[in-house]
Parts: structure tokens; C-alpha cells; sequence
């Protein structure tokens, strides 16, 4: 299981700047639990206790409304990692992450995460840089509800993903995320039928198109002003 755990956290970012001896340090101090869809992985109230990273899988952060509306906050793939902030400030966040598909997190508790920032300056240097990026694309997403029109959110929305997730082919930018009409609607704002309308236009336009494995692509006239 130490070799699997070294292996998954190799693909980390935030450990990325470590050698071999360093991530069998590492991994001593790592819990590895596996989550099945729809289970919550991470409540209110226990988020100032520890921090996770997606080995594989896909979980999404969700706060509900006072009318029961779920909204969603983020979504983080394999290679991502949450929690961090509330280890550092102590408080506890109103959102509730839960898998959205089968997924294998790995689980740091909060006196190994300091204990590791304390005795690894690469990694304290890799999470000062990844908050600030995070930072960056937060300012972006807050943006996105400053749009009246359903077409300008969800165009800002791919934007977004399309800068996190996308992958460049000859048939145009590839966001690789697999995201449901009530998944973007939950980030956007908007209701399941107003993002099947506006997609359904888009592609009779040709600014997007849907590939065989359901991942949105995102043609030239979509970047097109």
C-alpha cells in the first residue's frame, strides 16, 4: 500500500517538488480511504479537522439554500486537494463535499499537515502558490453571477474550465470534465432547462460540440468575441 500511496502522490502538485525519500516520509503521515458516489466525504463541522486529496475520483463542494436549492461551490478531480484552509485558520466552512463518483481520498490530519509544512519548505513554498492561483480563479467564479444573461454565465463558466481542465485537440479545447446539465446549472445559477437551451444553440451554431465520451468541446467560434 506504501508504494501505491508514493506512486498516487508523485501526481500531486502541491508534493511535486519532493523526491522519492521525502514521499515515503510523506506517506507515513497519510490516511487512504475509499468513498462511493454519493457518499459525503466531508461535513460542516469537520472541516477544521483534517485535509483530503483526490487520488482518483471526483467529489463536489455544495452548500444548500434555505430553500433547499443545492448549489455548487467547486468541483475537484483526481490530483486536487481541499480542506487546507480550514486547518489553517481553525474555522469551519457551511458547505459539505460529497463523491460524485467512486473515489480513493487521501486524508491528512491537522498536526501531520503542519508537521509537514514545518519540516518541508517545498511543500509550504507549492501551497502558498496554489492558494494564490485559487484565489485568482475564485475572483473569476464570484464573476460569473455578476451576468444577467444565462448565456454570458455558462460562456464565463467553460472559460473558467476550459483555463483548469482543458486540453488542446484539433477539433478545438476539450474541457476534461464530464459535468451534467444540473451540475453546471448548480454553478451557474440557472435552471436545468435554461442550460440545455443554450447548449443546444450553441451547438446548432458551432461554438461547441459533444464528443462520444460526453466532454464538452469548445470550438474556435467560441472564443470569438
Amino acid at each position: 500500500m506504501e508504494n501505491v500511496k508514493i506512486e498516487f502522490l508523485q501526481n500531486i502538485e502541491l508534493f511535486s517538488s519532493l523526491t522519492d525519500e521525502e514521499l515515503i516520509q510523506i506517506s507515513s503521515r497519510i490516511t487512504v480511504k475509499e468513498f462511493s458516489r454519493n457518499e459525503t466525504i466531508l461535513l460542516e463541522e469537520e472541516t477544521n479537522e483534517y485535509m483530503y486529496i483526490i487520488l482518483w475520483g471526483k467529489v463536489k463542494v455544495v452548500q444548500t439554500t434555505e430553500e433547499g436549492k443545492e448549489i455548487i461551490l467547486a468541483i475537484h478531480q483526481a490530483e486536487m486537494f481541499f480542506g487546507e484552509l480550514s486547518l489553517i485558520d481553525g474555522k469551519t466552512s457551511s458547505a459539505t463535499v460529497m463523491a460524485m463518483e467512486d473515489s480513493l481520498i487521501a486524508i491528512i490530519s491537522k498536526d501531520n499537515f503542519y508537521a509537514l509544512l514545518y519540516s518541508q519548505n517545498k511543500v509550504l513554498e507549492n501551497l502558498l502558490r496554489i492558494l494564490s492561483l485559487r484565489l485568482r480563479e475564485a475572483w473569476k467564479r464570484i464573476h460569473i453571477l455578476n451576468f444577467r444573461e444565462a448565456p454570458q454565465r455558462i460562456k464565463m463558466l467553460f472559460s473558467i474550465l476550459s483555463g483548469e481542465n482543458g486540453k488542446k485537440a484539433p477539433e478545438g479545447t476539450i474541457i476534461d470534465m464530464k459535468l451534467t446539465h444540473q451540475e453546471m446549472a448548480d454553478m451557474t445559477g440557472l435552471t436545468r432547462e435554461t442550460v440545455t437551451r443554450v447548449l443546444g444553440q450553441w451547438q446548432k451554431d458551432g461554438m461547441i460540440t459533444v464528443s462520444k465520451d460526453r466532454h464538452i468541446v469548445l470550438g474556435n467560434k467560441f472564443f470569438t468575441p
